[in-house]
């Protein structure tokens, strides 16, 4: 998603290649019983080569002996399919392969083929497969996608039917399987274990009642997925998340200006313990949002904003933090040219 944002929608050529990677993902994870159920842009990741990874299975099912439907409605509106919608029951794989068609409209179109503002008329809009292809579209791109976002799953194409289209077999080169590895579930538990410890020191405030204070660790445990490989890396031809941003301003200072230019888009805000959530309507007036504004104290008079988007739609979150911080700048700090390559200050603000 964070490439999309950067590059603004992608290439047919690019889009084929990222969504080949994906239709691979995807059907492994069903010959393996599982339905993720949740596919969208931002559960998708690219690793520093430009390999597309799924993510977030939290709403995934696991296909049941003796059982042909699921039955529970999950995922994001916009990517699901009509028959999840209609609670009659529906085939796991079909409904994902629904999800890749709009992920595919997503990225080579640059917004969504079913958007409204409220939840009723987006249903009708899916239920009926009221879209329409930009005209940049190849037919046999357009071709494809309508035969994925067929609101009939019995008809829909499936994912072999995928594999087997012109528009897919372009340049495909099929993903290998490597050997799976035994897992140690003692090692999982320890992961959790981390990641819990981490959210509780995280709640804790110090004693003066002032934003939470991050040492060097904490700051490079922000960088991507935890891997220190990316502060290393001289590639540049990936793009990282670009919602931090660091301040030489008080703290106080920084919240109030959060809170002058909220009132200024008319948003909602709530400010607690040096953490402020806004909350408005997206740039096309089609959806809610929400961002959460965390001000960390990196260094004696040195300040790091961490901005997360709580709710909606992450390209509308993109555009939304670009306005908010034009609107920022006199408390944005800027480092001097020779500290631009700071592998440290890299780290905080991208």
């Amino acid at each position: 998603m964070d490439v999309q944002v950067h590059q603004g929608r992608l290439s047919e050529n690019e889009s084929r290649r990222y969504f080949q990677q994906l239709i691979d993902a995807v059907a492994h994870c069903h010959r393996k019983g599982v339905y993720h159920r949740d596919l969208k842009p931002e559960n998708l990741l690219l690793d520093a080569f430009g390999n597309l990874k799924v993510s977030d299975f939290g709403l995934s099912a696991l296909r049941q002996k003796g059982v042909g439907l699921l039955h529970t409605t999950c995922g994001t509106p916009n990517y699901v399919a009509p028959e999840v919608l209609g609670h009659q029951g529906y085939d796991g794989a079909a409904a994902d392969v629904w999800s890749c068609g709009v992920i595919l409209f997503v990225v080579m179109a640059g917004y969504l083929p079913f958007e409204e503002i409220d939840l009723p008329t987006l249903c009708r809009k899916i239920n009926a497969a009221k879209y329409s292809c930009p005209f940049w579209f190849s037919p046999v791109a357009k071709a494809l996608i309508d035969k994925m976002l067929d609101p009939n799953p019995k008809t829909r194409i499936g994912i072999e039917g995928i594999k087997k289209h012109p528009w897919f077999r372009k340049s495909y080169e099929p993903v290998g399987h490597s050997e799976e590895e035994e897992v140690n579930l003692d090692d999982v538990h320890a992961v959790f274990d981390d990641i819990e410890d981490h959210y509780v020191a995280e709640q804790l405030e110090n004693s003066e009642g002032g934003p939470l204070v991050m040492n060097a660790f904490e700051i490079i445990a922000l960088s991507q997925g935890l891997n220190l490989s990316a502060l290393f890396d001289r590639r540049q031809d990936y793009v990282k998340k670009q919602t931090r941003f660091v301040s030489r301003k008080p703290a106080k200072v920084i919240i109030s200006a959060f809170e002058a230019v909220a009132e200024s888009m008319n948003l909602k805000f709530h400010t607690h313990n040096y953490k402020t959530r806004l909350e408005g309507i997206s740039e096309n007036k089609a959806g809610q949002f929400a961002v959460v504004l965390e001000v960390y104290e990196v260094a004696p008079s040195l300040f790091m904003v961490d901005a997360r988007k709580a709710s909606g739609e992450t390209l509308e979150y993109h555009k939304f933090y670009k306005n908010f911080c034009a609107q920022l700048e006199n408390i944005i700090w800027k480092p001097p040219e020779g500290c631009k390559n700071s592998s440290l200050l890299h780290t905080m603000t991208s």
